[in-house]
């Protein structure tokens, strides 16, 4: 089972039906793509004498390589290493020598932050840039090797977590791994079609790239944006180009995109699907989503030890507003997908009846090997088989699960627990409120109190007691805040999630929260 077989699959089958485009540009056929991958496993082979089982790293902004360095080193049989483009270089170089990386490839706009000291790690060998002329000399009258031979669980992609606590762990992730989340998304997100198409606005070094895969299996077309990168005028511009475009998007970025749709009096033309996922999405946003741009939406809810794999609310969940629990569902991350078992457990691992909140475990063909070189941590997320997210939440007795928090972000205030969630969802039903985030600070008497940090939206009188106000209509009185600090922004990682970790410091702190 290798997964570069998809692309040998989609090669035979496609002719010469485009694969690859920057922006509107078409770049490469799917025969085409192929032959790059094949001759840059060739390459890695007879240059660096890598072996199946070594680790190449990707330390690139979204860019059309990406696709065939993924599919040449899975042809070479080895594994890839996606590193996140806006890590700062000693993160990357963190990384690289975690992993034992024999080669990294860069695009130029981060590549040279690297420097010397990568080189220096005893495995690496070389850093390749991808946009200068050496790297075009791979291709001319290079080796094509058949694709190597890999077991079912044989690495193929390490990815490393955000490490917004210590350093990150690196999450082993094997060719089953892969291709079950691939037949999850055609049975449980999306069906794909030749003519579709996927287009690359979030980094390709996650959740983003790893649709890639489906997409190659069913030989559909693959867009990077000329910004290489999220803008909501160029992406509605794509779609309506292109048509049939489905793409990946944090919750964050689909307001940006509805907002912008909105403010042109379009409604997404030519998007096909927008699969968001990766932090909650409020169900005033996505009821405003579905307002402007129609029934264009699932939701996947996953983890990178699960990758994009644990539940999926599909587009007719969202779309069937006469169901009685429409409103429920909106706010839920759907049923289990189809290749995994998930359940609600108490402390001691126990299944809770439909209702109950406790962690969130899965079980399945997605779930990880385990974490590289971190047996205690392995032991530690999967028990008997089950992978422990660390995430809380109940399921009702449909089968839909509902996120509550993650379990470290729960506050306990006399002996009751608050979900922030809740409270989040509350504030934001305020009109002037743009985002909210909810945490707990330490109390004496009451072991932790709610605080909310909010930034309101551009224009619009905000004050706490209008919040207050709100708060005392939507929720029971213990789970209120005691405080409302107003922000002009929510500190946030990489990848768009708001860092409740620094929010906290900042109270134990006593910094300045305006």
């Amino acid at each position: 089972m290798n997964l570069a077989q998809l692309l040998v699959r989609a090669a035979r089958t496609a002719g010469s039906r485009p694969a690859v485009y920057l922006g509107s540009t078409p770049l490469l056929d799917y025969p085409g793509l192929a032959r790059r991958a094949a001759a840059l496993a060739g390459r890695l082979q007879s240059q660096y004498g890598l072996h199946p089982g070594a680790r190449v790293a990707l330390f690139m902004s979204n860019h059309p390589a990406v696709l065939e360095i993924l599919f040449g080193c899975w042809w070479a049989g080895l594994a890839v290493v996606p590193i996140n483009p806006k890590l700062h270089s000693r993160e990357a170089g963190y990384i690289l020598g975690h992993s034992g990386a024999s080669l990294v490839f860069v695009t130029d706009d981060i590549g040279p932050g690297l420097g010397g000291e990568a080189l220096a790690l005893p495995a690496l060998r070389d850093i390749v840039f991808v946009e200068q002329a050496a790297y075009a000399g791979w291709f001319e009258a290079a080796d094509a090797p058949a694709p190597a031979q890999r077991a079912p669980g044989d690495l193929a992609w390490l990815f490393y977590t955000s490490g917004t606590t210590g350093h990150p762990k690196g999450v082993m992730l094997t060719h089953r791994n892969l291709l079950t989340m691939t037949l999850c998304y055609f049975a449980d997100v999306d069906p794909v079609r030749p003519q579709d198409a996927i287009l690359y606005a979030a980094p390709m070094s996650h959740g983003a790239g790893l649709y890639a895969l489906p997409h190659v299996a069913a030989a559909a077309r693959h867009v990077v944006p000329e910004s290489r990168g999220f803008d909501p005028a160029e992406i509605l511009a794509l779609a309506k180009h292109h048509r049939d475009v489905s793409m990946f998007a944090a919750p964050t970025m689909v307001r940006r995109l509805v907002e912008r749709a909105a403010s042109q009096g379009e409604n997404g033309d030519g998007l096909k699907t927008i699969v968001y996922g990766g932090g909650p999405m409020y169900v005033e946003d996505i009821q405003r989503a579905l307002q402007v741009m129609g029934p264009r939406f699932a939701q996947i809810y996953g983890q990178g030890e699960s990758p994009m794999t644990i539940t999926a609310l599909s587009r007719a969940h969202l779309a069937d507003v006469a169901h009685p629990r429409h409103l429920e569902r909106l706010g839920s991350v759907g049923v289990a997908q189809t290749a995994v078992e998930v359940r609600v457990t108490d402390a001691d691992g126990r299944e809770l009846p439909a209702g109950e909140t406790g962690e969130i475990v899965v079980r399945g063909d997605t779930v990880m090997a385990g974490y590289w070189c971190d047996e205690g941590a392995t032991a530690s997320a999967i028990r008997d088989g089950w992978l422990f997210t660390g995430d809380l939440g109940s399921l009702d007795e449909d089968g839909f699960l509902t996120l509550r928090d993650r379990s470290k972000d729960v506050i306990i205030s006399g002996g009751s627990n608050i979900y922030p969630r809740e409270v989040e969802e509350a504030l934001l039903r305020h009109p002037a409120v743009a985002e909210v985030s909810v945490v707990g600070r330490r109390d004496p008497e009451w072991g932790e109190t709610v605080v909310a940090f909010v930034v309101a939206r551009e224009g619009m009188p905000l004050e706490p007691a209008m919040l207050d106000e709100l708060c005392q209509q939507q929720i029971a009185r213990f789970k209120r805040p005691k405080e409302y600090h107003l922000v002009d922004a929510l500190p946030k990682n990489h990848y768009g999630k708001v860092l409740k970790t620094e929010l906290r410091q900042r109270l134990e702190s006593d910094q300045s929260l305006s």
